[in-house]
């Protein structure tokens, strides 16, 4: 009896032992080697992360220097006044803002004449660069021959120097200039301006803005011709066979198609007549008097051009302004293309 049990309970034992011994064994050295290949994983790919953060290192400081640093820079200026070489600036708040809104009777005219010329700027360059592109692009699609060549030759206005074409531009419109000349030509001589177009405070604005549609008329209508030229044609002929005519066609079936397009473009030229100045600085400097005075030209004034007066301030807070009508054109853009898409 004792003998016996205590076989078995020696024998239960070691083999029970022997049983849990071996799955726990083998469980440890089954579960290093993954533990140690997926530190090791882990380890290769944080020593890729830092050589990638290494390579991108003088992006992001050159970014943080030319951006984040000149953005705050900027926006502390904004609420102060400094001429650029004061040793300190001398903190004014919101009066900067205040001055340039309604509360200097120094600025608020300025700034208001501004205001009404680029609203003005703002609502003609878009709708005529979409009146313009439009039909010349729909003329285009319909050419056969010498396509490439001619949207070569409408696309040159884009590509060609800005400073180069407004100087160009200049001498056109002067007194003995070619339109003055075309006029007379083909006897319209009672339309000349003898100011020449850009000297006549009732014309220069509204020259000034057929030249910004000159400029923004080729990408517009590159836009429109490749959205032409992806349309299905069996809804044309399925209008050509209903008895619709090219105009009935065009009006009801390829202009709504069109509409994205039409959204982008007049947003693009939206934004470029908010924030350009470049043409109205180098032709008109925004006269005569302040007729062709857009927010963006009494921007650089006021930072540039104001004889070590201290108006670095009202500058960048002027910048400010423009920018946040800027985000609300971006805003109405994500919005418009959100409701359309």
């Amino acid at each position: 009896m004792t003998a016996g049990t205590g076989t078995a309970t020696v024998a239960g034992t070691g083999t029970g032992t022997g049983k849990g011994a071996g799955p726990s064994s083998a469980g440890e050295r089954g579960g290093g080697a993954p533990r140690r290949g997926l530190f090791g994983a882990l380890r290769e790919k944080r020593k890729q992360a830092a050589w990638g953060y290494l390579f991108v290192a003088p992006a992001i400081l050159l970014f943080a220097v030319m951006g984040v640093y000149t953005i705050v820079y900027g926006f502390s200026l904004s609420f102060a006044q400094w001429n650029g070489f004061w040793p300190e600036w001398n903190w004014r708040g919101f009066r900067n803002y205040t001055d340039l809104l309604g509360g200097s009777p120094t600025y608020w005219p300025i700034v208001k004449k501004a205001a009404v010329n680029t609203l003005w700027v703002v609502i003609a360059v878009p709708l005529l660069t979409v009146l313009v592109a439009f039909p010349l692009a729909l003329v285009l699609n319909q050419v056969k021959r010498f396509q490439g060549v001619l949207r070569s030759v409408y696309f040159v206005p884009y590509v060609t120097t800005g400073i180069a074409v407004y100087f160009a531009w200049n001498y056109i419109l002067e007194p003995n200039g070619a339109v003055n000349l075309l006029l007379k030509t083909v006897g319209l001589g009672s339309l000349q301006q003898p100011q020449g177009w850009l000297g006549n405070p009732d014309t220069a604005l509204a020259t000034m803005i057929v030249v910004m549609v000159w400029s923004a008329v080729p990408v517009a209508m590159l836009l429109y011709l490749t959205g032409l030229q992806s349309l299905d044609s069996s809804l044309l002929e399925a209008a050509q066979i209903d008895g619709a005519g090219w105009l009935r066609s065009t009006t009801t079936v390829v202009w709504p198609l069109m509409k994205p397009i039409t959204v982008v473009v007049l947003l693009l030229n939206v934004r470029d007549s908010l924030q350009g100045f470049q043409s109205f600085l180098i032709m008109t400097n925004g006269g005569p008097g302040d007729s062709t005075s857009v927010l963006g030209l009494e921007t650089y004034r006021l930072a540039f051009l104001s004889e070590l007066s201290p108006t670095l301030g009202l500058a960048s807070a002027l910048g400010w302004l423009l920018f946040l009508a800027a985000l609300v054109v971006a805003f109405i853009n994500q919005r418009v293309m959100r409701r359309m898409g």
